[in-house]
């Protein structure tokens, strides 16, 4: 195991305070009020009693063994927890204080935290166009640690991204229901099937991670960029007005294409800018979700 430089392990402690902070001070309430008591999970099967609901009669062993058998449920005390991490090169970008990654894994470290005090069991999945780490679901103050630590410095080697093997590997490693979240700038491709499929087993929330200048492009004369991903090199005239006015139309149009996307999924989205502070979104999809929870009842 590689050591661990005194200044990261600093930076890792003060992520996880504050992190700790914002969730017991924050995002307690709001966090247990969306997500506790969803639903109902298998507690065993025992022999029909008089009284017993026969809407719970399980017929299948009610046949095979002869005699009336019920399905005993018992209300989720605890839920499952998986933040599906992007680390590809795209999330190295940042033209305000942070990058793209450093806000994605102080999210995640937020969003875990929030659900250690909930006494909730929280697992990661690190992706980029492939599989790069799965840590198992577990509670407690040692493992969130552990993935702060990785989702703060974890060196992929991939470059690219595939959220859809994410969805496909989060299907096959949980064997239950969980809350997903995939942090990620969503720079990709086709999600419709993945989404859809992932979300019928998990309740899935994207979170996106944008900087000004997914949208924007600055009037800076001829720049040499690089694709972070592809690793190709494109020669650009920025001072040509055109040329920024079909880059802000294309990014208005992914956005566009993303919400659409995650309507006829049904699929919950968070937006989040490396411009303005993510406690702020974090509040306001706590509040969406509440609201809409409280409508249903």
């Amino acid at each position: 195991m590689a050591t661990i430089s005194a200044e990261v392990l600093r930076n890792i402690k003060r992520i996880q305070i504050k992190t700790s902070r914002l969730a017991t001070n924050v995002f307690a309430g709001q966090y247990k009020s969306v997500f506790k008591g969803k639903g109902l999970e298998f507690y065993e099967v025992r022999e029909y009693l008089v009284g017993d609901d026969i809407r719970s009669i399980d017929w299948n062993i009610t046949a095979r063994t002869g005699s009336p058998h019920i399905k005993k449920h018992v209300e989720e005390r605890e839920l499952t927890i998986m933040l599906l991490l992007d680390a590809s090169r795209s999330g190295w970008f940042g033209s305000t204080r942070n990058l793209k990654k450093e806000i994605a894994a102080e999210v995640s470290a937020v969003l875990a935290s929030s659900a250690n005090k909930n006494n909730d069991r929280v697992g990661l999945i690190i992706f980029t166009d492939k599989i790069e780490k799965f840590i198992p679901p577990r509670k407690g103050p040692h493992h969130i640690l552990r993935i702060i630590r990785e989702a703060l410095y974890f060196k992929p080697k991939g470059r690219g991204t595939d959220i859809g093997l994410s969805l496909e590997y989060l299907n096959r490693v949980t064997t239950r229901s969980s809350v997903a979240f995939i942090v990620s700038d969503f720079y990709t491709g086709n999600l419709k099937k993945a989404l859809t499929l992932a979300n019928k087993k998990h309740d899935i929330i994207a979170v996106r991670v944008t900087d000004p200048r997914d949208f924007e492009m600055p009037d800076a004369g001829l720049l040499t960029l690089d694709d972070a991903e592809s690793g190709k090199r494109y020669v650009l005239d920025t001072s040509r007005k055109s040329l920024r006015e079909a880059y802000r139309k294309e990014a208005d149009r992914r956005t566009k294409e993303l919400d659409d996307l995650f309507g006829v999924t049904g699929v919950d989205s968070i937006y989040i800018s490396t411009a303005s502070p993510y406690v702020e979104a974090l509040a306001r999809f706590f509040m969406r979700r509440r609201m809409r929870k409280a409508t249903r009842s």
